[in-house]
This record gives C-alpha cells, sequence and structure tokens, in this order.
C-alpha cells in the first residue's frame, strides 16, 4: 500500500508565530505540537502544516507554493485583506502590473499566491488549490508512482496529481527547474499506513528514483531522503 501524505513542513524561524499567520489565513486549527507546531485542516485537505525551528534564514524563492483560490472579485480582495492583516506583503516575481492573480509573502518570506476567481484548472478544488512547484516532468511522474496519486494534468512537460480523495492538487511547472541552492523551506512529511512497513517503504521510493540523505538529523524515527530533482521529504514511522 502507498504513504500517506500526513503534512508540509515549513522550517520556521517563530514557529509559533507562522503557525498562527497561517491558521488565520486558512482558518484552521492550532494542533498539539508533535515534533513542531502544527495547524489542522477544517477542511478536505487531507494532510496538517508543521512549522520547524530553524536558525536558518530564508535565502531565494521557496520550490514549493500555496494557490488560493477565489469564489469572487470580492472574496480575492478579503482574503488578501485578511492576510496584509495578518502581516503578509505584497511582493514582485516579475508577475506585472496586469496579472489577475496576486503574489504575496508570509511574515518569514515564504510566497503565496491568491488566484483570481473563474480558474478552471482550480474550479473543483478547496481553499488551497494548488501546492504549486518549480520541478520537472519525471518528478511529477515520481510523486504520482510515490503517492498513489492519478496524474490530472500531464502537457507540455507540465504535471499535477491529486488525491483521489480530494484536496489540493500539487503541481509541477517544467522546464527550466531552478538550480538548488540549499535545503528547502518547505518539504513533504510521508507515513506508510497502519498495516505498512516503514523500511519496506523507503525500499520502494529508493527504487522509484528517491535516495536516502543525511542532514545531519541524528538518531531519529524517520528517514530523510531526496525524489528525482533533489527535493528533500521524510518518510515518518507506520501510523499504526
Amino acid at each position: 500500500m502507498t504513504p500517506q501524505l500526513i503534512a508540509l513542513s515549513f522550517d520556521a524561524n517563530d514557529p509559533v508565530a507562522l503557525a498562527r499567520f497561517w491558521a488565520g489565513v486558512l482558518g484552521w486549527e492550532m494542533g498539539s505540537p508533535t515534533n513542531g507546531t502544527a495547524i489542522v485542516p477544517a477542511d478536505d485537505t487531507g494532510f496538517r502544516i508543521r512549522f520547524l525551528a530553524t536558525d536558518e534564514p530564508k535565502t531565494g524563492p521557496n520550490q514549493m507554493h500555496f494557490d488560493l483560490t477565489s469564489t469572487s472579485l470580492d472574496d480575492q480582495q478579503e482574503t488578501v485583506a485578511r492576510a496584509l492583516a495578518l502581516g503578509a506583503r505584497r511582493i514582485d516575481i516579475g508577475q506585472g502590473s496586469d496579472a489577475a492573480h496576486v503574489v504575496l509573502a508570509d511574515p518569514e518570506g515564504n510566497e503565496f499566491c491568491v488566484i483570481e476567481p473563474g480558474n478552471n484548472f482550480l474550479a473543483d478544488c478547496g481553499f488551497i488549490g494548488a501546492l504549486s512547484s518549480d520541478g520537472s516532468q519525471a518528478v511529477g511522474y515520481f510523486w504520482s508512482e510515490a503517492l498513489g496519486w492519478p496524474l490530472v494534468w500531464d502537457q507540455d512537460q507540465e504535471t499535477a496529481i491529486r488525491s483521489p480523495h480530494g484536496g489540493p492538487k500539487i503541481t509541477w511547472g517544467g522546464p527550466p527547474v531552478s538550480p538548488k541552492t540549499g535545503k528547502n523551506r518547505l518539504h513533504l512529511d510521508l507515513a506508510p499506513p497502519a498495516d505498512g512497513d516503514q523500511q519496506a517503504e523507503v525500499d520502494r521510493l529508493v527504487s522509484l528514483g528517491a535516495t536516502r540523505i543525511d542532514t545531519g538529523q541524528g538518531d531519529v524515527g524517520w528517514v530523510v531522503m531526496v525524489d528525482p530533482d533533489g527535493n528533500e521529504f521524510c518518510v515518518l514511522p507506520s501510523l499504526g
């Protein structure tokens, strides 16, 4: 059986403050700290968001960011206003003055977009419409196999997958892929199902193209790996 995506983890200089920001933007609840501070979805997102303490500053754009959806122009403006009031700021990443979406950064500089209403690609998604990623077609194929999520887009080397149970899409924009300059600020946390085996899952992911790595994590219960594009992720012990 394939593993479950149980969390998206942010490295954060102030985990509690960043968790409160995202809980306020998304309307999620603060969860019990377990290896970090977490917020818990109030919808069908299917995974929680964890905030892990780090002293490292953010450098450069993230490999992955949220695309938040809107039901109307008023709804888009309300989301932007709420985020700004909570500590976000507008940023320019070259989107141009006529862009219909709004690009923001959270209090620690993590980019996210508030998408305009009427976006057909995200039409049947929830408030978090997508985890939009910089990545190759091959890495989209890898994650489809790794999670057992079907491809819902595969065109011009751009790929997207989505859980059969709904929730956000994960998308990869295809080439050119920006060179990786250090550890990603965001990563995915997977866990085998209750009847699964962590080592067997690690071996399966290696067979799909992942690699085990040492980030100085020491003697811990999770396994740190990278996908074929070099993006870190963790395999936690079985959920059983």
